[in-house]
């Protein structure tokens, strides 16, 4: 058993310093009827859409006209360290966001004009626990989204 540990070891780091960390995006990402990807039973994952308490997080309300609220999106999610912007749409945002680690996490926005909300889910890509780190993220994403003048 012992002698498995370094190739874990051994392992881990590679991926860190290759990039593998990330594996490729979930095909399921989207809004499909007006709702985002639930989230899975693993506590890596938050959503606006969730009722439940480990997955559940409030929604956020527009920010003047549906526009102007996907300019302020943007402008906090470009103020947050890396972060790429992978799809633009009417209505509609998917960001990775990397994590210190090198791990890569999908984070999608969803402009709901019924309630006048935006929707979001912030997911890891692979592994069980992020130690909270999506909704840590997404919190201060919140805050700062909040804070617009």
């Amino acid at each position: 058993m012992k002698k498995n540990i370094p190739m874990f070891a051994i392992a881990t780091l590679s991926m860190m310093l290759f990039g593998r960390c990330s594996g490729g995006p979930p095909s399921n990402l989207g809004v499909k009827d007006g709702k985002l990807p639930p989230c899975p039973k693993s506590p890596n994952c938050v959503s606006t859409q969730s009722s439940d308490r480990q997955h559940g997080i409030h929604a956020l309300p527009y920010h003047g006209s549906r526009a102007e609220t996907m300019t302020a999106i943007l402008g906090v999610v470009n103020s947050m360290e890396r972060t790429t912007i992978i799809t633009q749409r009417e209505g509609y945002l998917h960001v990775e966001y990397r994590t210190k680690m090198g791990f890569v996490d999908d984070v999608e926005f969803y402009l709901d004009d019924k309630s006048q909300s935006v929707h979001f889910r912030s997911a890891s890509r692979i592994g069980y626990s992020d130690l909270g780190v999506n909704r840590k993220r997404m919190e201060e994403f919140s805050a700062l989204y909040r804070a617009l003048p």
